[in-house]
């Protein structure tokens, strides 16, 4: 379970070493515990991705929290930022940027939790999906941003976006009829469903209309545990960011 803890100093931005060495072994290493570095709840659906991925790996962690003037990551939120650089998951002398390092990671210390389906060509299905959804959607991405506190009844969705949304539901219905769903993999969450959960949230937000397979795979996503103990404490933020608070 993790526990959450806000930072009062602007956050410090992950770096890779010049020359990387190996963690020495012993109690302290052993015993560390893990941090994931996040920032709003409310708006973030990298940092909700990073967190799902660390809950569903069963890995117990601390969340530390970039406050909401940190300039790095308010540009992160308005897709002004030439990369993402939180969530950021530290671990045993190990750290991870971007949602797919986090969830390579966490496959690799935590094999028996799933996070990739059995089989080799349902892991290679898996992985695919998820690359294309850390890596595209860019339409979808800048005219339906997250904002869980938010509802627009009946919002006419730019023309821009909706190959986007096509494709995703093409992805899920493929999902769900080849392993039987209810989540894309099956019966476990993998790291399918947290790469996808983000753009569940867009669509509840937004009035997207889907057909009865993606409609229902919305319903589960947004039903999970962990999906409502992070809406309930995105909905208690206190702050707001008006440029994606959009008024419809």
């Amino acid at each position: 379970m993790s526990t959450t803890a806000t930072r009062p100093a602007r956050a410090t931005r992950p770096k890779v070493p010049a020359t990387a060495k190996a963690a020495k072994p012993g109690k302290a290493a052993a015993t560390a515990r893990a941090t994931l570095t996040i920032s709003s709840k409310n708006y973030s659906s990298w940092s909700l991705r990073g967190w799902l991925l660390a809950r569903f790996a069963g890995l117990d962690f601390d969340e530390v929290v970039v406050p909401p003037d940190d300039a790095a990551a308010r540009r992160e939120l308005l897709l002004l930022a030439p990369s993402i650089l939180v969530p950021c998951l530290t671990h045993e002398g190990a750290k991870s940027w971007n949602v797919m390092a986090i969830a390579y990671y966490l496959d690799e210390i935590r094999p028996d939790a799933g996070l990739l389906p059995p089989g080799r060509a349902a892991r290679a299905h898996c992985r695919s999906i998820c690359g294309e959804m850390n890596s595209g959607f860019a339409n979808l991405r800048s005219s339906l941003p997250m904002n869980l506190k938010a509802r627009h009844k009946g919002h006419k969705v730019w023309a821009g976006a909706l190959p986007d949304i096509e494709r995703i539901t093409e992805i899920w219905r493929e999902c769900l009829a080849a392993y039987g769903g209810p989540y894309l993999f099956g019966a476990k969450r993998t790291m399918a469903d947290a790469m996808f959960a983000p753009v569940a949230t867009r669509f509840v937000t937004y009035d997207v209309k889907l057909d009865p397979a993606s409609a229902g795979y919305c319903r589960t996503v947004m039903a999970m545990a962990e999906m409502q103990e992070w809406v309930k404490a995105a909905k208690a933020e206190p702050e707001e960011i008006d440029e994606l608070d959009m008024d419809f």
